[in-house]
């Protein structure tokens, strides 16, 4: 799609000068991005749902989903995407930058439609028409660029492109020829008369405008603002057998101005420069992930830019929450609980008790789905944070049995985990929900001890759920993480997880649930 500049088109400045928004390492030498090898990753930490969401069905979802999977394990190539996310939350930048995407689409739209297209005129009026758009876009930019507060490295270096680019002699033919063609077809002035079958067009030598006159006729029984009847079609930029015999004839009695046409278009047949294409692909990232998380920001939830590093593993995030469950919340106007959380010095791994349906699994996703976002150089929810850039993400949460496998639940437990932990390093996160639930309390508190003092030898970051609570005690390197109940109201839920040792509650919660003991149960069925 990038113009030649020996028919006139614009001059290319070619793909690997092209500044990329999205890396500072050009295309051909950047990797797509470290994917995990544990697939159900995705699924656990609800980010398959979260990457369809912000993808949605915009034409760029391929490019979209492929960055959201990916994450970077550079702290140098997360800020440069931070940067960039910075600079757009600028309204007026953003809304330039939404301005262009949007007339760029239009630009794709124009030439996936000209291969439909039968008559040569009404191609080539389509191409220039879809020039002129291209124009206005990218000179647009580059003007709002050029006087911008703009801070980013990716977008300094694309302004600095865009100025070349719009100064270049090819863009400079391309936008001059444009405008002229369009300011000489414009000028065209011609008469159809329609008898019967017939149809004569003529070039127009002042003869009576009839529509004005009609509409000039009946203006005096307008009795105030009159309701709009007419009915909008929807049509695809067709043309039939009869506009083109028109259109035909018309070229006929203007053959300078047609044949002029004919010849910008082939001067100007591929227009548009793929490094300009590349920018817009690059751009629907950014833009797709603010226009996901602005209904959360509206909400009141925060989000922020955290500091990363692929060394240090004291992290820390205050006003956190699972981005997925905030967004359903959200939509059904129901609050969303925040919460913190925080390792220091040699503690790594978040053991989480507490009663069911407490947020613990809530919490887990939430820890698992801002590391990964803070891997993609995102804005993650929160007030602050200071995360870890892992190698892979590690998940076991609970899933049905499969009735066809020839294993049980806990020996499929015990297969899925050995595979984690021979894949895991010390640079990954292991996020552990509610295993060993098939098997009974005292082989729950053994193969769960011996699950963390090999993660703990390994030195690797994570989060362990779980009902059994002395495993929350079981070294330095071990914090213990709580889900609350109402203070008086053992029923009810608070959903914060809080840093507090484990009380055993959990666990007689779980016996009484079993055995329908419960305070609430109870109560129900000795109500008179």
């Amino acid at each position: 799609m990038t113009g030649d500049p020996q028919a006139g088109g614009p001059a290319p400045r070619g793909q690997d000068h092209f500044p990329s928004l999205l890396s500072e390492e050009p295309p051909s030498a950047r990797a797509a991005g470290d994917q995990d090898g544990n697939h159900s990753c995705a699924r656990d930490l609800n980010l398959d749902q979260i990457v369809a969401a912000v993808a949605g069905d915009r034409e760029e979802r391929d490019l979209i989903t492929t960055v959201l999977r990916g994450r970077l394990r550079d702290a140098g190539a997360v800020r440069y995407r931070q940067e960039v996310f910075r600079d757009l939350e600028n309204p007026a930048l953003l809304g330039a930058v939404q301005r262009f995407s949007g007339l760029i689409g239009e630009v794709r739209a124009h030439l996936r439609q000209l291969g439909e297209m039968r008559y040569r005129l009404q191609r080539e009026g389509w191409l220039l028409d879809a020039a002129a758009i291209y124009c206005d876009a990218v000179a647009g930019l580059a003007g709002h660029l050029a006087s911008a507060p703009v801070s980013s490295r990716a977008l300094l270096a694309f302004r600095g492109y865009l100025a070349a680019y719009v100064a270049s002699a090819g863009f400079t033919a391309l936008a001059s020829d444009t405008r002229n063609r369009k300011d000489a077809l414009a000028r065209i002035r011609y008469c159809t008369r329609i008898n019967g079958a017939r149809v004569e067009v003529s070039r127009y030598s002042g003869e009576a405008d009839y529509s004005a006159a009609v509409l000039d006729t009946f203006e005096r029984f307008k009795q105030g603002a009159a309701k709009n009847y007419l009915i909008r079609y929807r049509v695809r930029p067709g043309m039939n057998h009869i506009a083109a015999q028109i259109a035909g004839l018309v070229a006929r009695l203007f053959p300078e101005q047609f044949t002029a046409l004919e010849e910008y278009c082939r001067q100007h047949a591929a227009f548009a420069d793929e490094g300009i294409r590349r920018a817009d692909q690059e751009l629907q990232f950014y833009l797709a992930y603010l226009d996901h998380i602005r209904p959360l920001r509206a909400a009141g939830l925060s989000f922020c830019y955290p500091q990363v590093s692929a060394s240090s593993r004291e992290i820390r995030a205050t006003g956190t929450f699972d981005l997925a469950l905030a967004r359903k919340l959200i939509a059904g106007h129901t609050p969303v609980v925040t919460n913190d959380f925080r390792l220091d010095g040699p503690e790594r791994i978040f053991v989480v008790t507490g009663p069911n349906q407490g947020g613990k699994t809530t919490f887990a996703r939430t820890f698992g789905q801002l590391h990964h976002l803070a891997a993609v150089g995102c804005p993650v929810p929160g007030g602050t944070a200071r995360l870890f850039l892992p190698d892979r993400i590690f998940t076991h949460f609970e899933r049905e049995e499969d009735l066809a496998a020839m294993t049980g639940k806990l020996e499929d437990d015990l297969i899925r985990i050995g595979d984690i932990l021979r894949a895991a390093t010390p640079a990954s996160i292991v996020i552990l929900n509610e295993i060993f639930t098939s098997t009974t309390v005292h082989d729950a508190r053994f193969l769960g001890t011996k699950l963390l003092t090999k993660l703990m030898r390994l030195d690797a970051l994570g989060v362990y759920v779980t009902f059994i609570d002395e495993l929350a005690s079981l070294g330095e390197q071990i914090v213990s993480m709580m889900s609350t109940i109402v203070p008086g109201k053992p029923a009810e839920r608070t959903y914060k997880v809080v840093r507090k040792p484990a009380d055993g509650l959990a666990h007689a919660l779980a016996i009484a649930e079993k055995y329908d003991l419960t305070y609430q149960r109870l109560h129900d069925r000795l109500a008179p």
